[in-house]
């Protein structure tokens, strides 16, 4: 897969996240957060499950080891633990400081990708992060309330997002079996999840077919699906890279929001998004053409 095509999937895969805000926030209403994510996430490995069982019989890839299960395991936790401190972090914190703090994780996935990974992004990424995370604070009404205990989870949040974005990338590449990665790590997210629900929130019947649709939307859609898209469009691109294209959620967001919700954007949130945008496209556009011919380009144009 060529990388152009990689980095569409990992928009569309932000594109559907972003449809999904709405869902995600009225079924609060009806489900726990902790019951809510198990039952969305088992769905979706089972949606995933059949495609995962047809590429495992492919009989050119090598067997599943147990260090690769194991590594599959481990992702699906630390999917699971970026889950949870954001839901938690939001019953305490304001959904801006929630929006922006997670947003850290654009800045931080190429320098732990840098540190701990050793993979170097491409010069135009560091500052296309900054201005990416200048564009959701703007997003956000361009302010941040007083700092809380939530804020510290959701910057912890953050930090797990980031290892998340960069350990998929090669778990993908090296199994050669994106969605059996894809349905092993919902199956993990939604055990663990599912039993300190069940047991900690109240939960009935009633409450799950109330929240019945925005279920069923999350776990196809913006889990099955787009999580899965992610998880192919990374084998064939830089953590830094899909970090920022990821972080095109926030603006699907709000363009979704204006579209089903009738919300408007101020001023603001407009540069917020345009911000947001040109980044998407400089990471898209520098690497190719290179710096040189890009500076060549400029000077021509301003000659």
């Amino acid at each position: 897969m060529s990388r152009p095509v990689a980095n569409l999937l990992l928009l569309l895969a932000a594109l559907i996240w972003g449809s999904a805000f709405v869902a995600q926030s009225t079924a609060m209403r009806d489900l726990g957060p902790l019951t809510f994510t198990g039952l969305r996430f088992l769905i979706a490995a089972i949606v995933v499950a059949p495609f995962a069982i047809r590429e495992h019989a492919n009989r050119s890839l090598a067997p599943l080891t147990h260090g690769q299960m194991l590594r599959f395991t481990g992702l699906g936790l630390v999917f699971f633990l970026a889950i949870a401190l954001q839901q938690t972090g939001m019953t305490v914190t304001t959904v801006t400081n929630a929006g922006f703090l997670t947003a850290i994780y654009v800045v931080l996935t190429p320098i732990l990708g840098l540190l701990a990974f050793k993979e170097r992004p491409h010069a135009v990424v560091w500052p296309a992060a900054l201005v990416t995370l200048a564009g959701i604070w703007l997003l956000g009404g361009g302010g941040i309330d007083r700092l809380n205990a939530g804020d510290l989870l959701m910057i912890v949040c953050a930090v797990f997002w980031a290892l998340h974005v960069c350990l998929l990338g090669g778990m993908a590449a090296s199994s050669g079996r994106p969605l059996t990665l894809s349905a092993w790590q919902f199956a993990v997210v939604g055990i663990v999840a599912i039993v300190p629900g069940l047991i900690l929130e109240p939960v009935s019947l009633q409450a799950i077919a109330a929240a019945g649709p925005e279920i069923l939307y999350t776990s196809i859609f913006s889990g099955g699906l787009a999580y899965t898209l992610q998880t192919i469009g990374q084998r064939w691109t830089r953590a830094g890279d899909a970090a920022i294209l990821l972080s095109s959620e926030a603006l699907f967001g709000a363009l979704f929001g204006a579209l089903l919700l009738g919300e408007r954007l101020t001023f603001a949130g407009l540069v917020g998004c345009m911000l947001i945008f040109l980044s998407i496209v400089a990471v898209q556009v520098v690497p190719i053409i290179g710096w040189s011919r890009l500076r060549a380009r400029i000077r021509m144009r301003g000659a």
